[in-house]
């Protein structure tokens, strides 16, 4: 899962509602693989489980947790509390090419990405964008999530 961030409540509302259609005629067991970020990950995360899935974390960096919102990291501990698995990243800051190299590794763990992606290019290194092209380079097929009526903040 790769997905933008500080959504507007709206946007996650719609985004919330697409991702729960679209997991639900999957039969198979499902494992997503997140980073747990606010927003899109978190959001994918919720209707994994939702699901009846497991999640699998990568945390980009030892200060990972620090660089989030600070209203989001009840929720991120939550959830992290339920993955079946953490993949940690060598990395001690939070920073953009920490970010690219824990997708980087979540793609070559993953079947096929589902981006939360309006489709425009990256706003920092290591943004949706990014992520949904190395996917195409690692040959991964890409399920784009963004419903009608979804916007950034």
């Amino acid at each position: 899962m790769s997905g933008h961030r500080s959504l507007p409540p709206a946007t996650e509302a719609l985004i919330a509602e697409a991702l729960g259609e679209a997991l639900s005629p999957i039969t198979d067991d499902i494992t997503g693989l997140t980073c747990l970020a606010d927003g899109a990950d978190t959001l994918f995360a919720r209707a994994v489980l939702a699901q009846g899935g497991q999640i699998e974390v990568i945390v980009p960096a030892e200060h990972y947790l620090a660089g989030l919102p600070g209203e989001h990291h009840a929720e991120y501990r939550k959830l992290l509390a339920q993955a079946t698995q953490v993949h940690r990243m060598p990395f001690t800051e939070s920073t953009s090419e920490a970010h690219m190299a824990a997708s980087q590794h979540m793609l070559t763990l993953a079947d096929e990405l589902w981006a939360v992606w309006d489709g425009q290019p990256a706003r920092g290194y290591g943004g949706t964008a990014d992520v949904v092209q190395a996917a195409r380079d690692f040959n991964k097929p890409v399920r784009t999530i963004w419903p009608s009526g979804a916007a950034r903040g």
